[in-house]
């Protein structure tokens, strides 16, 4: 998390919504969706950073909405809760012998994670440290490591003892490690973009030695904001964002400085009034540097974000509610027509007030939590196919697999949406119809809906639309790939 965040797709089918912008009556919006053509898998884009800190518990929720990933950043609190993650954590003694188990305190992040596996959730793994946005008074573990051999040899013990058992450890298979994150951000690296760099090629050449298996890869940088903003474009510390991210691809594969980088993660947070297809456009931006770059393999994967809109004195309580699981839903479509190979929103740490899946201190799950639950569904099913939708801020998007398929709506426009639905290739077809909205807080059942029938969703509201119920559909677990980083690229 940055310290900016506080400033700041069997059958053909058409899908047919319409609507027009007539002040005072609902909009009307065209979708086309063709189930006939499946385009790609649906991506795991429902992935979280964190979880409610419930030590050697359970994490029932996570299983039921078929998180695919939890990224482990900003863990358990400021300073990694001082006992979680975080590499000084886990190594508090930096001149201690990095090859004696002795030397490492795993007890609570293995109490932590284990309840995260057992709920059947991949670990992103971050390798570093947590945030210190109050690092002006005093930083303390944001500085470049001393020594960075070393700081990768200790890496490297971390990946042993989570992957082969080393010090008690386990065999969980985690595939993907991230170097660091936001190290051009003041709270999370106090070193040069130099250090930063030579760190990376440091431990990323060592542990692509070590494990040719896993996936290595940083360096979670802060955004894009300047690529499509020229009030952030002028602004030079926004605008050393790109520099960074331009620069350093080129570093990685020039032969004197070479590393591997299986992924390149970053994030975005989308605020008031700006629209979700934001994402869109920096997901473009960092697809086409990477490409350029000749790192046409790299994943682009989105694990930080976030969507606030509304007014700023109760931003982050709408993102709990029927508000946010607007917005996550359309985010989700968005990034599953998109180039974001994975997605990992934050945060789900109760405790966070800005986190959409939970209250606290109740830890009872929200209307945002929901929509997670809902493209889990389509998730589940595998088969994106092809659909197309306007621009007129009604996002959408369709799965099919196993004989099923179903449909996700979301609708942030700021006005209801009446829908008419004219399907082709499915006649006789009747789906179940769920709600996500003020009054409907729990992807309630809203009846049947027929082909050629109407439906109206307001603002801020998600359909989710299938063939079967949801109980019949699998929406507990995802069970497309096995646990642990299995999943394929």
């Amino acid at each position: 998390m940055t310290s900016k965040m506080t400033k700041t797709i069997e059958l053909a089918v058409a899908l047919t919504l319409t609507v027009c912008c007539t002040a005072g009556r609902a909009l009307s919006e065209t979708v086309a969706v063709n189930f006939c053509k499946i385009v790609r898998e649906v991506k795991p884009l429902h992935g979280v950073n964190n979880a409610p800190v419930r030590c050697n518990g359970r994490q029932d929720e996570f299983r039921d909405a078929g998180i695919p990933f939890v990224r482990t950043h900003d863990t358990a609190g400021k300073w990694g809760g001082t006992h979680f993650i975080d590499i000084p954590n886990l190594f508090p003694d930096f001149d201690a012998d990095e090859n004696r188990p002795e030397s490492y305190d795993f007890a609570f992040s293995d109490a932590y994670l284990r309840p995260i596996v057992e709920a059947g959730c991949a670990v992103f793994f971050r390798l570093g440290v947590t945030i210190e946005n109050d690092w002006r008074i005093k930083a303390y573990n944001i500085f470049p490591p001393k020594d960075f051999a070393k700081w990768a040899r200790i890496c490297e013990h971390v990946v042993r003892h989570y992957n082969e058992g080393w010090a008690n450890g386990y065999r969980w298979n985690i595939r993907y490690w991230e170097i660091w994150n936001e190290p051009e951000n003041p709270p999370m690296w106090q070193g040069t973009r130099e250090e930063y760099f030579e760190l990376y090629r440091v431990s990323a050449n060592h542990l692509k030695k070590c494990f040719p298996y896993i996936r290595i890869g940083g360096y979670a940088g802060c955004g894009f904001y300047a690529v499509d903003d020229p009030k952030q474009g002028a602004d030079p510390f926004a605008q050393s964002f790109v520099t960074w991210f331009e620069t350093f691809v080129k570093y990685v594969q020039n032969p004197e400085t070479k590393a591997p980088l299986d992924f390149f993660s970053w994030h975005l947070y989308i605020w008031q009034n700006w629209s979700v297809s934001r994402i869109g456009t920096h997901a473009d931006y960092v697809r086409r540097t990477l490409d350029a770059a000749g790192l046409t393999e790299t994943e682009s994967i989105f694990d930080e974000w976030n969507v606030f809109r509304g007014p700023q004195d109760n931003i982050f309580d709408n993102a709990k509610e029927a508000n946010g699981a607007a917005s996550v839903a359309a985010s989700f479509c968005l990034m599953q027509k998109g180039s974001v190979d994975k997605a990992m929103y934050y945060d789900a740490l109760p405790t966070r007030s800005y986190g959409g899946l939970f209250y606290f201190p109740s830890e009872r799950t929200t209307p945002c939590y929901q929509s997670f639950r809902a493209f889990n569904v389509l998730y589940r099913l595998g088969g994106a196919v092809d659909c197309v939708f306007g621009t007129n801020e009604v996002y959408a998007m369709a799965a099919a697999g196993g004989g099923d398929k179903a449909i996700l709506l979301a609708n942030v426009s700021g006005k209801g949406v009446d829908v008419t639905l004219e399907v082709t290739g499915a006649e006789g077809l009747r789906f179940n119809l769920y709600r996500i909205d003020q009054r409907h807080p729990k992807l309630d059942a809203d009846g049947l809906w027929s082909v050629g029938a109407s439906v109206r969703i307001p603002n801020d509201g998600v359909v989710l639309l299938t063939t079967r119920p949801l109980a019949q559909m699998g929406c507990r677990h995802q069970d497309r790939h096995s646990v642990n980083g299995l999943q394929s690229k």
